[in-house]
């Protein structure tokens, strides 16, 4: 139950962070407006409350973990919403990263 409460968890922490962060790039880059950067600083901001309800206490653990999470998610959501196409070196990348989030997060380890 910890465990897929914990995958849930990375994956609402990463749609919040890269939602924020694209909604802000949206606002500046795309010239959206402020409302855009605003949208996406609450999004951020939620983003952090959800990585503090991991069920492993160890800040470092979890944000090295995340960032695995974060780099996949990113990709997919370039795909998603903008058009990006992955090569197989983005791909391998991302699956080396996903493979450290599983070693990191769920290895077992001695109580």
């Amino acid at each position: 139950m910890d465990t897929a409460r914990s995958i849930a968890l990375f994956l609402l922490a990463a749609l919040a962070e890269i939602g924020g962060a694209w909604l802000v790039w949206q606002g500046v880059r795309e010239q959206r407006g402020w409302p855009w950067v605003v949208a996406g600083a609450a999004s951020l901001a939620v983003y952090g409350l959800v990585a503090t309800l991991q069920p492993d206490a160890n800040f470092g653990r979890i944000l090295a973990a995340y960032g695995g999470i974060f780099i996949a998610g990113s990709l997919a959501w370039g795909m998603a919403l903008d058009g990006f196409r992955p090569d197989r070196f983005d791909l391998a990348g991302a699956a080396i990263c996903l493979v450290g989030v599983a070693v990191i997060m769920y290895a077992p380890r001695p109580t």
